[in-house]
């Protein structure tokens, strides 16, 4: 934890009217989580102060709340940019942070890109809700509802896999103690990521049937377009479904691809051994040494992806013989 680059922030936000919370593009449970635990801190601190959370908003999230997408360019104006979560600019769903007067990253991810005019940046934290937690905690000023607990709570589950990932330690515990100080009603969120439709139990069946695995071990499945409208699932349904690919005992990566806005293809990549960071980079990607995502463009460059996966876990393999 770097207290001063906290306080930094915390003394920014202080001194500033209006501030505006920016999640990264096709946003996840921790964008989210993150975005609005942070604005319930500052509204619950600062009661006259105007804070926006922006960008695009999906189906799973909107349970945590639902970015504002109408604001105009001038509430940018003036205002302080807080953008959390988003190694690399390109991904803001709204560029208009560029119109702020101000601007703070606050991410957990490997670094990809410097910027903000302060930069936070705790790779040893495994969300990015968890740094929202530590500003919470160092400065006792700060004050928070239930419903932001439940918001980071929320960003903090899904980005963790309930816990289950290498990057949780006990201090990912510690934290997690204070938002069930606050309240928090952790059964419900449970009992809300638990839930799915029949249609997506029916489609990760068909995605059961047809993986596809590479001589060492690579695990890949491609979303088609006409499976999402032969199952009547959505792309975000679909792609969440991309660990399943990775309960078999000898698969070190997996791959999961899909088609987005667009036709641009992208692919949702994981490990459990080799870190592929650095081979997600390559494909125009990144993330975390053992989940990232890489942005290939086309179907024809799937194939580059596996061939570059498969060496991988060829080496990865031979190397731990």
């Amino acid at each position: 934890m770097d207290k001063d680059k906290l306080n930094q922030i915390y003394n920014t936000i202080k001194e500033n009217k209006k501030l505006i919370i920016f999640p990264h593009g096709r946003p996840d449970g921790d964008a989210i989580g993150t975005s609005f635990g942070l604005k319930d801190i500052i509204e619950t601190t600062w009661p006259d102060k105007t804070v926006y959370v922006v960008g695009e908003s999906s189906d799973f999230t909107e349970y945590i709340g639902i970015p504002n997408d109408s604001l105009h360019d001038d509430e940018f104006k003036n205002s302080v940019a807080i953008m959390v979560d988003t190694s690399n600019k390109d991904r803001l769903s709204d560029q208009r942070y560029k119109l702020c007067k101000k601007t703070i990253k606050i991410d957990h991810h490997i670094e990809v890109e410097t910027y903000g005019d302060i930069s936070y940046v705790d790779t040893s934290r495994a969300a990015a809700a968890l740094i929202i937690l530590d500003l919470y905690i160092l400065h006792k000023e700060l004050k928070m509802t239930k419903k932001g607990a439940e918001a980071l709570l929320f960003g903090i589950l899904t980005d963790t896999g309930r816990f289950k990932y290498s990057s949780v330690s006990g201090n990912t515990f510690r934290n997690v103690a204070v938002l069930y100080d606050l309240g928090v009603n952790a059964t419900a969120i449970y009992r809300y990521l638990d839930t799915t439709s029949e249609e997506l139990i029916r489609f990760k069946g068909f995605l059961l049937q047809n993986i596809k695995k590479t001589k060492n071990g690579v695990a890949y499945f491609k979303v088609l377009p006409k499976y999402l409208e032969e199952f009547s699932v959505s792309l975000e349904e679909a792609t969440s479904l991309v660990n399943e690919l990775g309960k078999f005992k000898d698969c070190p990566i997996w791959l999961l691809f899909a088609e987005y806005e667009e036709g641009i293809v992208r692919a949702r990549m994981r490990s459990k051994g080799p870190h592929i960071d650095k081979l997600a980079n390559e494909f125009d990607g990144g993330g975390h040494p053992f989940a990232c995502g890489a942005n290939l463009g086309t179907w024809d460059r799937t194939d580059s992806l596996i061939e570059a996966s498969d060496k991988l876990a060829k080496t990865y393999k031979l190397e731990n013989e």
